[in-house]
């Protein structure tokens, strides 16, 4: 079952990455460590796949 968009902002906030804000149904996330990820789409959609790698991917970056 995916996770809804809401979770991985979760995840995100919860790692330390800040929202910047965005257009439309776009949020663009930034670390203070410089990594930078843009996610699309309502709270309450499901994420697609590409979307939860790149967010793990991205947490596990700042991580290192």
């Amino acid at each position: 079952m995916p996770k809804k968009i809401r979770q991985l902002i979760r995840e995100l906030e919860k790692a330390g990455f800040v929202d910047r804000g965005g257009k439309g149904s776009h949020r663009n996330f930034t670390h203070v460590r410089g990594a930078k990820i843009t996610l699309s789409g309502n709270p309450s959609q499901d994420a697609k796949r590409y979307q939860e790698r790149d967010v793990e991917k991205a947490i596990r970056e700042v991580e290192k």
